[in-house]
C-alpha cells in the first residue's frame, strides 16, 4: 500500500485526451439536432435513458453529452426522469430477464410519437453477453427499435449523429394521426 501511495505522488494522472472533432463541428451537429427536434415536434427533444443490463460503458458516453464540452442542453436537448415526458428512449445493454418487463412498461408509458434508440453493440443483439442465461437478447427482442447506434461504446458525436438521423428519418415519414 505504501508503495502505491509513493508511486501515485510521482506519476502524472492518467487522463484521456480531449475529443478530436472541433468544437465548431460539435456545435453545428447539436444545433442541427435541436432545429430538427423543434421542427418535427414543435418543441425540444426529450430523452429518457434506460439501462437494460449493460456494463455502463454506453451510459458514460451518454452522460458525456451533458458535460461542459458537449453541453447538449444549450441546443434544447434534454434528459428527462420519466418516460411519460420522453420522445426518445435510449436503451443500453442487452436486455436481461429481470429488465424485460420493466423495459416493456417504460415503452408503454412513453407518449406517442415515441422512438427507441438501441445504443451500443450489446443492445443490438446481446453482444458478448448474448449467450448468458440471464439475457433475453437485444432490445428488439422486447420492444420495437427505430434506430441502432453501433459501437462499444459509441462516442458522444456518434450519439448526436444517430439522434439527428432518427429525426430526419421521422421527418421523411408521413405524420401519424
Amino acid at each position: 500500500m505504501r508503495k502505491l501511495l509513493f508511486e501515485s505522488l510521482i506519476r502524472r494522472p492518467l487522463t484521456e485526451p480531449a475529443p478530436r472533432p472541433g468544437e465548431a463541428e460539435i456545435a453545428e451537429l447539436a444545433a442541427a439536432l435541436g432545429r430538427a427536434g423543434r421542427q418535427r415536434l414543435g418543441r425540444s427533444l426529450s430523452i429518457r435513458e434506460v439501462d437494460a443490463g449493460s456494463c455502463n460503458g454506453c451510459e458514460l458516453e451518454i452522460r458525456a453529452l451533458e458535460n461542459a464540452y458537449y453541453d447538449m442542453e444549450r441546443f434544447g436537448l434534454r434528459f428527462v426522469a420519466s418516460p411519460r415526458h420522453a420522445d426518445v428512449l435510449m436503451v443500453t445493454g442487452p436486455v436481461t430477464r429481470n429488465m424485460a418487463e420493466a423495459l416493456k412498461r417504460t415503452w408503454e408509458a412513453a407518449p406517442d410519437p415515441k422512438w427507441v434508440v438501441a445504443v451500443g453493440d450489446c443492445s443490438k443483439d446481446g453482444g458478448c453477453f448474448a449467450q448468458s442465461y440471464a439475457v433475453v437478447g437485444g432490445v428488439s427482442a422486447v420492444i420495437p427499435v427505430d434506430l441502432s447506434i453501433p459501437g462499444c461504446p459509441p462516442s458522444p458525436t456518434a450519439l448526436l449523429q444517430g439522434l439527428l438521423a432518427l429525426l430526419d428519418q421521422a421527418g421523411a415519414k408521413a405524420p401519424v394521426a
